[in-house]
């Protein structure tokens, strides 16, 4: 399946967890203020990664493919196809692929948090 502009970023065990994530990033460098990014991503089967905290931006991620759970400020949430999931500025995140004979698809989508200007602004 094609996603993206070429080929993926290849990540290994991302914040801490296991297994690989590979990424496209679908604005490929373009600007779109408030949104600071939009990436693709694939889990690996039985994949984890690990919780890391919402630095500079507010993301949602929204499930494409898969079964899995999002933990959001340690708060477990079932994650799939239609789960949308909003991180505010400063949350924190985790991302487990429950399943282990196919990969979780998803989106993130980041953006300036509210009321900050952003860079190009």
């Amino acid at each position: 399946m094609r996603i993206g502009h070429g080929p993926p970023s290849q990540r290994q065990d991302l914040f801490g967890g296991h297994g690989e994530v590979l990424v496209w990033d679908l604005l490929a460098g373009q600007s779109a203020p408030p949104f600071t990014s939009v990436l693709s991503c694939v889990l690996a089967a039985g994949g984890h990664v690990g919780r890391h905290v919402q630095q500079r931006d507010s993301e949602i991620v929204i499930g494409l493919t898969g079964c899995g759970e999002a933990i959001v400020d340690g708060r477990v949430l079932p994650f799939g196809p239609g789960s949308v999931v909003f991180l505010p500025f400063r949350s924190s995140l985790e991302l487990r692929n429950e399943r282990t004979d196919a990969p979780l698809r998803y989106l993130i989508v980041k953006a300036t948090p509210a009321g900050e200007s952003s860079a190009s602004g």
